[in-house]
């Protein structure tokens, strides 16, 4: 199996050396060469396995040889070994053909986890073997971050650096970045919002100086074996509900694109997936480019739904290269119009793409009252995005097809929100239960590049 970029020009790479890249040099995003597919009988022969031999199944193919069967059946199940379901993802049912898809029960509360602990895994593996030392910059909007910290705290061959917005994410998910006490993980609070720090990090990476010089690796969501972690939940659920006999439906909350093309590629697996459903908050870029075509980014307005506040939906663009015929100059172009205020998409890769995705946005008062009508009607507390979410599947949900919703995170990491909308205060899980008692360590910074070279390399060298 090999990986191309999205925008053609760069090396072409095993799985180890993609995932250790993230950020391909010529600025694109690395995708599997080609998709590989699992006919009825494979999909159908998954009903009632357990998540990790899911997993297994669905991802083995594209790992080629990096490593052996047991290797990789061991790094799955050290990665949600630390889950607190046994069921990793439960579903719970809302409704008549609509359920919802618990994705919150890893070590930070959020659908993170699932890519972060494996991702957490494969490298500790990759390095160890190879006896090497990389450092990872990556930039969250909230849950990334923590998830991204709580899998490589106290790892020997990484150091771990993670921008947020300053101000701009919920106390709890700035005190599950901020309170590991180990030495090679480092919160940076930069101000501005999220765009400024996704901006800064792909600055980072085709900085080739800074990039060679710290060993600079990335398992932000232009990490490929972010996404792939994030497929196998989507054959696991479709298949408790009688896939591939019925097709399915799915609603996914996102912002920066990474976990609606995990979707994406699941059905290009062979998954009957009728429609994968684009949900946002008032930050609706991707709606608005789905509905007229065009891409231009107005500015981030913060919402109770922070990790949705995103204008610069980075994992839109493998999105694009498959609309585009897999055309890496047609991706380059629109990237570089991006960088000049926006672009427009063709008629023919608009097509393509409302052939495969609808979409839908959640105003403030929207999900403030989605979050009050579910707790009244069926007891489920749910987090902002998660009723984002809900909202616009309950507008494109059909009678004979079930829908399943993604929650993707703990109602206790928004805990403002919902007790606004319901009353209710959303307690954390036993295990974080003194997360608010736990000292914090935090470096602010500007939005600045040469600032965050310096103190980057400054941290790795002690």
């Amino acid at each position: 199996m090999k990986y191309i970029s999205t925008r053609g020009q760069a090396p072409v790479l095993s799985f180890e050396e993609a995932m250790l890249t993230g950020l391909a040099r010529d600025g694109g995003l690395y995708v599997p060469e080609t998709i590989p597919t699992l006919d009825k009988a494979e999909i159908a022969a998954l009903a009632g396995l357990s998540y990790e031999e899911t997993a297994f199944r669905i991802m083995r193919p594209y790992i080629g040889d990096t490593f052996t069967d047991a290797e990789f059946r061991d790094i799955i199940a050290k990665a949600y070994a630390g889950f607190g379901h046994t069921a990793r993802a439960p579903m719970v049912q809302l409704d008549s053909n609509h359920f919802l898809l618990e994705l919150f029960h890893g070590p930070t509360l959020a659908f993170k986890d699932f890519a972060m602990q494996l991702i957490g895994q494969l490298f500790q593996a990759a390095l160890k073997r190879n006896g090497s030392r990389v450092t990872i910059v990556g930039a969250t909007s909230g849950d990334t971050g923590s998830a991204a910290i709580e899998a490589f705290k106290g790892l020997d061959a990484v150091d771990v650096f993670i921008l947020f917005p300053n101000g701009r994410v919920s106390e709890v998910q700035r005190r599950q970045m901020t309170t590991p006490a180990e030495a090679n993980v480092h919160a940076l609070a930069v101000e501005g919002h999220f765009d400024d720090c996704q901006a800064r990090v792909k600055d980072m990476f085709n900085d080739f100086d800074f990039r060679d010089g710290v060993k600079l690796a990335g398992v932000n969501s232009i990490n490929w074996a972010r996404v792939l972690a994030q497929v196998v939940y989507y054959f696991y659920s479709a298949v408790a509900l009688g896939a591939p006999d019925r097709k399915i439906s799915f609603t996914v909350p996102t912002g920066n694109f990474g976990d609606i093309f995990a979707g994406y590629i699941a059905k290009r697996m062979g998954l009957p997936i009728d429609r994968l459903v684009i949900a946002t908050n008032q930050n609706d870029i991707l709606h608005r480019c789905l509905t007229t075509g065009e891409y231009r980014p107005d500015g981030v307005i913060p919402s109770i739904s922070p990790s949705m506040d995103i204008q610069v939906s980075s994992n839109f663009e493998r999105a694009l290269f498959y609309a585009y015929g897999q055309d890496g100059a047609a991706v380059s172009q629109l990237m570089d119009e991006l960088k000049n205020g926006g672009f427009t998409v063709s008629q023919g890769a608009l097509q393509a793409l409302q052939e495969l995705f609808d979409s839908g946005n959640c105003s403030e008062a929207e999900t403030s009252a989605t979050i009050t009508d579910m707790f009244a009607t069926t007891g489920e507390l749910m987090c902002p995005h998660t009723a984002v979410a809900v909202k616009v599947a309950n507008e494109h949900r059909k009678t004979d097809v079930p829908m399943i919703t993604l929650s993707t995170a703990h109602p206790a990491k928004f805990p403002a929100a919902v007790k606004a909308a319901t009353g209710v205060h959303p307690d954390l899980p036993a295990r974080m239960a003194d997360l608010y008692e736990r000292s914090e360590r935090v470096t602010e910074i500007g939005n600045d590049l040469a600032a965050l070279e310096s103190l980057i390399r400054e941290r790795i060298q002690n």
